[in-house]
């Protein structure tokens, strides 16, 4: 199978030489997309700045911001049949971007911010994606009752919860602890290496690959 595969960060540049980003290392989506290869998948992997190796057997399209993401997954999700979105995408954007570095002088500086674009909310809405399709939400309060709303209205197949508010999962770690979240069901996933989640993370949406194929 075809599989698209978003990591990392996004950076929105304020100025030549400042960006507003996130702490996400890109760990988990790589991992993923490791995972869906080693099974015999066709995998792209895109993904926002990190420090990371491309994992082997992937193909790799680099981007920076969230504008970037979007036109790459545009460009692709039509010859894809699962897409598995895991970038920490900003939700926000400057408004206009500095053509010079933004000199130290008055107090206080105020930046105006606008919507960024919604990658995963347009996939279904906007380019008509009919495959399987799996979110990823990063919360720090009310994780089940907000992975389902994401769920609902991104209008995926599930979503990936995980509550970056515990210390020692989730961004910049090397473990996590998600719990899948399903139209009908929710199921708890164990504290876990990155590597060894990825797998069971891939036979889930594997299945739920496999019975949403066998109900159309």
């Amino acid at each position: 199978m075809n599989i698209l595969v978003t990591a990392g960060p996004t950076r929105e540049p304020i100025d030549p030489v400042r960006f507003i980003g996130n702490r996400s290392s890109g760990k988990m989506g790589y991992e993923i997309a490791a995972a869906f290869a080693r099974e015999g998948h066709t995998v792209l992997l895109v993904s926002g700045p990190t420090s990371l190796d491309v994992p082997d057997g992937v193909d790799f399209l680099p981007v920076e911001t969230a504008g970037e993401m979007h036109e790459a997954v545009s460009t692709h999700i039509g010859r894809m049949q699962v897409a598995v979105f895991a970038a920490a995408v900003a939700d926000y954007m400057p408004s206009k971007v500095a053509k010079e570095k933004i000199k130290k002088s008055a107090e206080a500086l105020t930046l105006e911010l606008v919507r960024a674009p919604d990658i995963l909310g347009t996939c279904r809405s906007k380019h008509g994606f009919a495959g399987t399709l799996v979110g990823f939400a990063a919360e720090t309060e009310n994780l089940i009752a907000n992975a389902r709303e994401k769920l609902t209205r991104k209008q995926c197949d599930l979503i990936i919860a995980n509550d970056v508010s515990k210390p020692g999962i989730g961004f910049e770690s090397d473990q996590n602890e998600v719990t899948l979240v399903y139209p009908d069901r929710i199921e708890q996933l164990p504290l876990a290496s990155k590597h060894d989640l990825a797998h069971q993370l891939v036979r889930a949406i594997l299945m739920l690959h496999t019975e949403k194929s066998a109900t159309h």
